[in-house]
């Protein structure tokens, strides 16, 4: 009888063990760093956050549909140092969930990290295809911009190095299942460096 007591116990400890490694999938600090920080010597995008909205814009009126029947692409973007993360919104709002606040505190340290330092980011929002897709890119683009705003405060990760851009559902995860919730999420990408920062802490634009 002590045996089996023994037995089921341990297997209820197991069982806890193992969902609670299962729930715990949030990234670390450590992480988003490592992550973020795999560039290339050099990386540069010749491409501006303006063109990037102008092509999303561009997209919708160029192939109409409830769905986006042509998923947008950025080539120039698929060799940069990327990291994608689930960030939880307010249902048809640009609010941060409570829970999620922990991963933009994740983020914000991983910016304050010294390897990451004197790089630029752009803050790529995207939702699902619930909704009409202009409305959607402006959804985005707002999450984009309170995903930037809760890092430089109350974080005080330098604003100068963020760049919002909403891209809706014009670059669907899963077009297969375009209102799934893998489809509403939120891109940090690398774009190389932007600034550059003195021995006394001073900033300016690397040359």
């Amino acid at each position: 009888m002590i045996r089996h007591q023994i037995y089921a116990v341990s297997a209820l400890i197991l069982t806890v063990a193992l969902t609670v490694a299962a729930a715990d999938t949030r990234l670390s600090s450590g992480q988003i760093t490592s992550s973020l920080a795999a560039v290339s010597e050099n990386p540069r995008l010749d491409l501006t956050a303006a063109q990037m909205r102008q092509a999303v814009l561009d997209n919708i009126r160029d192939y109409p549909g409830q769905i986006p029947p042509h998923l947008l692409s950025f080539p120039q973007l698929a060799s940069l140092a990327q990291l994608t993360v689930e960030i939880n919104f307010d249902f048809n709002s640009a609010s941060i969930r409570p829970e999620s606040y922990r991963d933009v505190g994740a983020i914000a340290d991983a910016l304050h990290n010294p390897l990451l330092l004197g790089y630029g980011f752009l803050v790529i929002g995207h939702t699902d295809s619930v909704g009409g897709r202009a409305y959607n890119v402006g959804l985005s683009q707002r999450r984009a911009e309170a995903i930037v705003a809760a890092l430089v405060d109350p974080f005080a990760v330098n604003p100068g190095v963020l760049q919002p851009v909403g891209m809706g559902e014009e670059q669907l995860q899963d077009p297969k299942h375009p209102t799934s919730g893998v489809n509403r999420r939120v891109q940090l990408i690398n774009v190389g460096k932007k600034f550059c920062f003195g021995r006394s802490g001073e900033q300016f634009v690397c040359q």
